[in-house]
């Protein structure tokens, strides 16, 4: 499938802004089954510096700095990107997830160490005991591991409410747990608390949803906006994402902006200013099919 993306950020202030720098992940990335042929960012007012870089895990990143004074930053991301369909391992097929958890620990290659770094804590997710004792229920000794992170992708589509504005993203995991509500950031926080709590490589996944659902398809909680979900590592078949605030394994209906330990890796604006008082945040976020040209 086709798509164009249009990603609108307008920051309206009381008081001008002097200064501001910026960092935006919002290029979708290129993987085996997804590919960006366009990508434009426009900034207003025009910056004095913009340049880009790929970060630790991958992504680009672009960072741009304003000099002049201002009361509305707007930042619009334009993107063409092409989403395949791609099978993944029959559940059953999959290791032990105690072997899996095994392997991790010892790393004895040097793509299991880099992987590794995704089963320890990080700012956004932090070892609970809670978490971990939710997840047994669905890791019981032996299980194939994508089997039991199927079943635990359930639990957490049923056991929680999909609530918006009930948390921020400082709202800690813990506070998720007990209220069981939240919105897909906490539900992909949660989910990767609970996996690496077990000693599992689990990675946090930013992204969009189609806009329009095919026919006879339900719309997904968190269109129109970013959507975030998550991937877990299994041995001999790698990163298998998935989305617990659908009940879904991501496919053609999502776009993969970037990944990294947590959401302060993979923020989508994030920066410093100097001045603007108290300010007025607006997103909007168009994804659509389309049809490109050879």
């Amino acid at each position: 499938m086709h798509y164009t993306v249009r990603h609108t950020t307008i920051y309206s202030y009381s008081d001008p802004v002097a200064l501001c720098q910026n960092e935006v992940h919002l290029t979708p990335r290129s993987t085996p089954f997804q590919t960006c042929s366009g990508f434009d960012l426009e900034v207003s007012p025009q910056p004095m510096l913009l340049r880009s870089r790929i970060d630790a895990f991958g992504n680009q990143v672009w960072y741009f700095s304003l000099e002049e004074p201002h009361h509305e930053l707007r930042v619009t991301a334009r993107s063409r990107v092409s989403v395949a369909p791609h099978e993944i391992p029959s559940p059953n097929n999959t290791l032990p997830w105690e072997v899996a958890r095994d392997q991790l620990h010892a790393a004895e290659t040097p793509d299991l160490r880099t992987i590794s770094q995704y089963r320890f804590e990080s700012p956004y997710v932090q070892f609970l005991d809670i978490a971990r004792e939710y997840a047994s229920v669905s890791f019981t000794q032996g299980r194939p591991l994508l089997d039991a992170a199927l079943d635990l992708t359930s639990r957490i589509y049923r056991d929680f409410e999909y609530a918006p504005t009930t948390t921020t993203v400082s709202t800690p995991t813990r506070v998720v747990m007990k209220e069981r509500r939240g919105v897909c950031q906490d539900f992909a926080h949660l989910q990767i608390t609970a996996f690496r709590s077990l000693g599992l490589a689990a990675r946090y996944v930013s992204g969009y949803l189609v806009t329009m659902p095919p026919p006879g398809k339900p719309k997904l909680v968190g269109a129109d906006a970013s959507h975030a979900w998550l991937a877990i590592y299994c041995p001999g078949y790698g990163w298998i994402d998935l989305d617990p605030t659908n009940d879904v394994v991501p496919q053609e209906r999502h776009i993969t902006i970037g990944w990294g330990r947590d959401y302060s890796d993979v923020c989508p604006i994030q920066g410093v200013l100097t001045g603007g008082g108290p300010q007025v945040l607006t997103v909007s976020v168009d994804v659509a099919p389309a049809v490109f040209g050879g």
